[in-house]
C-alpha cells in the first residue's frame, strides 16, 4: 500500500514539473514572437530621426508623421529654395560667375576647394550648390542675384510665403546660419516645388561632376546623397544638409512601386541614421499596404 502512494507522489511530481516546464516553454515562446512582431511591426518603419515625415507627393496624404509640426534649423536643405529663385529670375545659365570674398564661410569656417577668383558657369555653380552642397557656390549665386545677396533672401522668404510655407524664415543662401528654420510639413512644400524644376531634378540626382579649376586643373565634385548611386533607388529630388544645431537632415522626392513619395528627414544625429531611415523607409512602404493612406505617428 504505502509503495503504491509513493508511486503516486512519484507520478504527480513528475507531471507537475512536466506541466510548469511546458508552461514556461509556452511563455518564452509567445515573448518571443512578442519581442519580434513589436521588432516586426508593420505600422512603423522605426524611423530614428528626431524629426520625420512622409507624404504621398499626388495626393499629399501623410503617410507617416514624427514632430513635423516642429520648427528646426534646415541647414543646406536651404539651397533648394536659393536654387528655385536663382532659376525664377530667368539669368543666363552660361553667364560666369566668380567666387569672391564676401562667399568665405566665416560663420562656421567650413572648408570648400572653390578659390577666390575661380570662375564658373551659373549652371555649374548651380550644380555644385545642389550636388555636392558647395557653400561659395550658393553664396555666388545669391550675391549674382539682381539686387545682390540681400534681394536674393527676399526672394527666398517671398517664395516661400507663396508655397504656404508659413512656419519657414531664411537669413542666408546656403544654410550656415542656424536662423534659417522651417518644419517638415513647410518641407514637404518646398520639394513638391522643386521637382517642377528640370535643373533641379537633373542636378540633385546626378551622383558626380567635374569642372575645370585653375591652370586646367579637374575639381570633381559628388553628391553628398550616395543613394543617388544605387539603381534601386528612383529618385526625383534630393538634397542633404548638415550643422551642428540642425543635425544631420535629408529630404527626397522618390518612387515606390510606381508611388511617388516626399519624404523629410531632420535631425540626425548618427552619420549614417539619415541613409538608414531613407533604406527602412523604402522597405516598409514597398512590404506594406498604404490604401487608405492612413497616418502612422510616432
Amino acid at each position: 500500500m504505502k509503495k503504491k502512494i509513493w508511486m503516486l507522489v512519484v507520478i504527480s511530481q513528475t507531471f507537475v514539473i512536466n506541466w510548469a516546464q511546458a508552461q514556461e516553454h509556452h511563455h518564452k515562446h509567445k515573448a518571443h514572437k512578442s519581442h519580434a512582431s513589436a521588432r516586426l511591426d508593420p505600422a512603423s518603419p522605426h524611423v530614428q530621426s528626431n524629426i520625420a515625415l512622409i507624404v504621398d507627393a499626388k495626393t499629399r496624404a501623410v503617410i507617416y508623421d514624427k514632430h513635423a509640426q516642429q520648427v528646426a534649423p534646415i541647414a543646406s536643405i536651404t539651397k533648394l529654395m536659393t536654387a528655385m529663385v536663382v532659376l525664377d529670375a530667368k539669368l543666363p545659365m552660361e553667364e560666369m560667375v566668380s567666387v569672391a570674398t564676401e562667399d568665405l564661410d566665416t560663420l562656421k569656417g567650413t572648408h570648400s576647394r572653390l578659390r577666390i577668383g575661380m570662375t564658373f558657369t551659373r549652371a555649374e555653380m548651380l550644380q555644385m550648390a545642389l550636388m555636392a552642397s558647395e557653400n561659395r557656390a550658393a553664396s555666388a549665386l545669391a550675391r549674382n542675384y539682381p539686387g545682390g545677396l540681400a534681394a536674393a533672401v527676399a526672394a527666398m522668404n517671398a517664395k516661400a510665403k507663396q508655397l504656404g510655407m508659413t512656419d519657414t524664415r531664411f537669413f542666408d543662401p546656403t544654410g550656415l546660419n542656424s536662423d534659417n528654420v522651417s518644419t517638415a510639413h513647410d518641407l514637404v512644400k518646398m520639394v513638391a516645388a522643386a521637382r517642377t524644376y528640370p535643373l533641379i531634378h537633373q542636378y540633385t540626382t546626378t551622383a558626380s561632376t567635374s569642372v575645370d579649376g585653375w591652370g586646367g586643373r579637374e575639381l570633381q565634385f559628388h553628391n553628398t546623397n550616395p543613394l543617388v548611386k544605387n539603381a534601386s533607388w528612383e529618385i526625383g529630388v534630393s538634397k542633404t544638409g548638415f550643422i551642428n544645431e540642425a543635425g544631420r537632415c535629408l529630404v527626397m522626392e522618390a518612387t515606390f512601386k510606381q508611388r511617388p513619395v516626399i519624404i523629410v528627414l531632420l535631425d540626425s544625429w548618427g552619420k549614417r541614421t539619415r541613409i538608414g531611415d531613407a533604406n527602412r523607409i523604402k522597405k516598409w512602404i514597398e512590404s506594406a499596404d498604404f490604401s487608405g493612406h492612413l497616418m502612422r505617428r510616432s
